[in-house]
């Protein structure tokens, strides 16, 4: 296991700015993504899945939920060559996002039934849900709604809550009055975005431009879609029932993390019974910007959680 460290400073501000500025050399060296498909969740939508098979027919399978304002693939790229290495590999666009369900309301539930959807259709049997940011919520939340369905999870750059403070609590507050006075316009908006998107996002770029491809799996989703998202995931507590989860559990924690306190993060895992704690000295977007430092700690934790089975 990755281990700790003390020193959680180390990254000046024009660091993180001079990395912000740039693709991880993972995404920009490539020039074409897996391809999916649109696949029907019975009774609840469709939405955009990719399955890759794995190295053997019998190997473990890592459900990834990516984060919000992303895609699965944006999200997911620079990791999917070494995981497909060891795993069958699935993701999917979750609700609101990218070629996601679009419903009524966008509500966290039903992304963690989403998930458990997926696998269902697939034929997954207690795949390992690994999440990322908004995703790692979605894999608290299906672990606790379905502990027979889910073989274990991995959570990165999340957290258990997003209210604690005074500003925290203001903020989320506000933005929610304001996201509930605009809710029906943004629904409306959200479904004309969907329809403007082509049947499947593309796959394949000019070399060199694989630029062009992040910035359309960015637009492929609505910024009013967001506002609500942002909103309903400010609302997300799980300290009641997240000593409860009973699935062998790693978690990523990004210790140069801006977005998500760095404290919070290790408060989550040490409610978790069993959970594993692994270090990636990077921040809230190191999935994408810093894959060479998040990759192999990722692969770590899950390892981790497959080993426990």
């Amino acid at each position: 296991m990755t281990k700790p460290s003390s020193d959680y400073s180390e990254a000046t501000e024009s660091g993180e700015r001079r990395r912000n500025r740039r693709l991880s050399p993972r995404i920009s060296r490539l020039t074409e993504v897996p391809q999916g498909a649109m696949v029907e969740l019975p009774g609840r939508g469709s939405a955009y899945v990719v399955d890759l098979a794995g190295p053997a027919a019998d190997s473990p399978t890592i459900l990834l939920l990516h984060g919000m304002a992303t895609t699965a693939m944006l999200n997911w790229f620079p990791s999917l060559r070494e995981l497909n290495e060891l795993y069958r590999v699935v993701l999917f666009d979750q609700r609101w996002h990218g070629h996601g369900i679009r419903s009524e309301r966008f509500d966290l539930d039903d992304l963690a039934d989403d998930a458990i959807a997926v696998a269902e259709v697939l034929g997954l049997d207690r795949p390992v849900l690994a999440g990322y940011s908004m995703g790692g919520v979605i894999a608290q939340l299906a672990a606790h709604r379905h502990p027979d369905k889910v073989g274990g999870i991995v959570l990165a750059a999340t957290t258990y809550r997003f209210q604690e403070t005074r500003r925290e609590r203001a903020f989320h507050k506000t933005w929610g009055l304001l996201a509930a006075s605009f809710a029906d316009t943004a629904l409306r908006r959200t479904e004309l975005h969907k329809q403007k998107l082509p049947v499947l996002p593309q796959a394949s770029w000019p070399v060199g431009r694989m630029d062009r491809w992040a910035m359309a799996e960015m637009r492929s989703t609505s910024g009013w879609a967001l506002a609500q998202a942002l909103a309903v995931l400010g609302n997300f507590d799980a300290t009641e029932w997240l000593s409860t989860l009973k699935v062998p559990t790693a978690v990523v924690i990004t210790t140069r993390d801006r977005a998500l306190p760095v404290y919070r993060q290790l408060e989550m895992a040490k409610m978790i019974p069993g959970a594993e704690i692994f270090l990636a000295k990077a921040g809230h977007a190191a999935c994408a910007l810093e894959a060479d430092v998040f990759v192999p700690v990722f692969l770590e934790a899950c390892q981790s959680v497959v080993g426990r089975l």
